[in-house]
């Protein structure tokens, strides 16, 4: 699933390419998503110059003259940049043609992303309005981490995947971030301490970082036979088994409510 890294990478990514740009048309080849594809859209976007593109959470803003085109990704989704007469395939759901003569297009496989457009501020559309701070911000620390964590006895890896409270952070990042922290997954939130959460936020900052970079490479207009991210060492998640790349011993894997978490039970452990 797209994590904040690797939608702030597609944001990183495209830029270039539709950024000074108008919009010469939409085809939507299917509109089924999470949410359908407004039926209206070609006629809204068609004709507008795409000034910025944003990320809040998880989602990307394409902010036009007019209104701003909102866009999530959800487990699957890929936005890739193709010249003009490339035909669509199974799962390509938009085309936004461009008026450099490329297109910019949506591939989702599960179909659980979505695409919404607004004429108001788009940070205060019902779907953004809620989210946390960005965790690459200054106003994500551990004070605040702290603050948010009393009374919470909850795991301290569902609370980080709580977009109302940090954004973008899900499975993967989570499990990362308290791997390089040496937090247990299941921790309770209100247990931890100011100082632990100062490490807690910095290991977030750090996990994510370092995701980001990895991925700046990345070539969206490079045509590929099946899409993927880009890749990563991860150290805990989906190893499970697997021998920690840290210590030697082996990762577990464990369940939080409906979601695997994997740890490694020498490295990581519960607060003092």
């Amino acid at each position: 699933m797209p994590e904040l890294p690797e939608v702030e990478v597609t944001r990183l990514g495209i830029t270039p390419h539709v950024v000074g740009k108008s919009v010469a048309g939409v085809l939507v080849h299917s509109p089924k998503l999470r949410a359908m594809v407004p039926p209206e859209l070609a006629d809204l976007l068609t004709g507008q110059h795409i000034d910025s593109v944003q990320r809040r959470g998880k989602y990307l803003i394409f902010n036009c003259r007019t209104g701003s085109l909102l866009l999530h990704l959800g487990m699957t989704g890929h936005l890739r940049i193709l010249p003009g007469d490339r035909s669509p395939g199974p799962h390509d759901h938009l085309d936004i043609l461009l008026s450099s003569g490329v297109i910019l297009r949506l591939n989702d496989v599960r179909r659980f992303g979505s695409i919404h457009w607004t004429t108001a501020n788009p940070l205060q559309h019902k779907l953004l309005s809620g989210i946390g701070p960005e965790p690459l911000t200054e106003a994500f620390t551990g004070r605040y981490l702290f603050e948010r964590t009393r009374g919470r006895r909850v795991a301290i890896q569902r609370f980080i995947m709580d977009a109302s409270v940090v954004a973008g952070v899900g499975n993967i990042y989570a499990a990362e971030s308290l791997f390089r922290c040496g937090l247990l997954p299941t921790t309770l939130a209100a247990e931890l301490s100011e100082p632990e959460c100062e490490r807690l936020a910095r290991c977030i900052k750090e996990t994510l970082a370092t995701s980001i970079a990895t991925g700046s490479t990345m070539d969206f207009a490079r045509e590929e036979e099946k899409l993927a991210y880009f890749p990563q060492q991860l150290y805990v998640y989906d190893r499970s088994g697997q021998p920690c790349r840290r210590c030697g011993n082996t990762v577990q894997r464990g369940r939080l409510g409906t979601r695997s978490t994997f740890f490694c039970p020498v490295c990581q452990r519960q607060p003092n």
